[in-house]
């Protein structure tokens, strides 16, 4: 891991795209420490007013601060992105593409089948259907849990929304993450080393965590680096949509839908370019520092 961000630094471009991704989600992260206003205060007599010292990037259509809802943005997509990264690529994925591709025959012919069952639909039509067919489920467990418990505001709070969006985007991202795993270890599992340990009496836990996942780790960065990506970009179009994050709690996503009427954009465009411009960012960014990796872990790209 040190020789691997050795090389990093020496790269502009990872450096660059490093400082704008942790700009922007440290700010979301560290949102309370650097807003001035709750990303749902109201100010009526200051609606859709125009950048000012008060409020650098105007208010929107019920007075509340761009700004401030742009920072806590970020947090939300934040949250989202890393928790479905997490549990559907580096569980999931992770889980499935190791078992698959060492174990063989049954094992690997019923998880890939599974996988290609997913891989049969449009993967945002797929993630829209789960979201808009299992959110009426969670959202009345959740209010009864609620209401036995006498535990109230994890409605409020948004519990649900998150819950359901990188639920929906876990279970389609693992499908292409667990595939590239397959094809890795079924390479390394050929190995000399790998026949070492299987003749040193190696159990195939450790076989597959000490002596295969290292060495099959590098593709899987750079591609775990760009689906965080891809993931921050569906979370945005799921907001926008009107299926994922859903109001008061605050979504780019629901910030671009509020902004993106025609007039709105004419009369003031600071209630649709920021979060525009902020989600260009993270996805541009995200891409540049995988392909930066790809170029760092990739032999043949070196």
């Amino acid at each position: 891991m040190a020789h691997i961000i050795k090389r990093l630094i020496k790269r502009p471009k990872a450096i660059i795209t490093l400082l704008v991704i942790f700009l922007l989600y440290g700010g979301g992260v560290f949102a309370p420490l650097i807003v001035s206003y709750d990303y749902n205060d109201q100010d009526l007599s200051a609606v859709r007013q125009g950048p000012s010292w008060e409020h650098p990037l105007g208010t929107d259509f019920i007075g509340r601060d761009v700004f401030t809802r742009v920072v806590y943005s970020l947090r939300t997509n934040l949250i989202v992105t890393v928790a479905a990264v997490m549990s559907g690529s580096m569980i999931l994925g992770l889980t499935f593409g190791l078992l698959s591709g060492y174990l063989g025959g049954r094992a690997d012919t019923i998880m890939m089948r599974i996988g290609e069952v997913f891989l049969a639909f449009p993967g945002l039509l797929l993630v829209i259907l789960i979201a808009a067919t299992v959110k009426p489920r969670i959202l009345e467990f959740v209010r009864d849990f609620e209401d036995a418990t006498g535990f109230h505001g994890l409605v409020r709070w948004g519990l649900v929304d998150y819950l359901v969006v990188f639920g929906a985007l876990a279970t389609v991202s693992w499908v292409g993450f667990a595939r590239l795993v397959r094809g890795q270890v079924m390479l390394l599992k050929e190995s000399q080393y790998v026949e070492a340990a299987h003749a040193a009496g190696a159990s195939t836990a450790r076989i597959l965590l000490r002596h295969i996942l290292p060495n099959a780790l590098p593709p899987v960065i750079v591609v775990a680096t760009m689906g965080m990506g891809a993931i921050a970009g569906a979370e945005v179009v799921l907001s926008w949509l009107g299926i994922g994050i859903q109001p008061p709690v605050p979504s780019l996503g629901n910030m671009i839908r509020e902004g993106q009427d025609i007039t709105i954009l004419r009369n003031h465009p600071h209630m649709l370019l920021p979060p525009v411009i902020v989600v260009g960012l993270l996805i541009f960014s995200w891409n540049l520092l995988g392909d930066a990796l790809n170029d760092i872990l990739n032999p043949r790209a070196r």
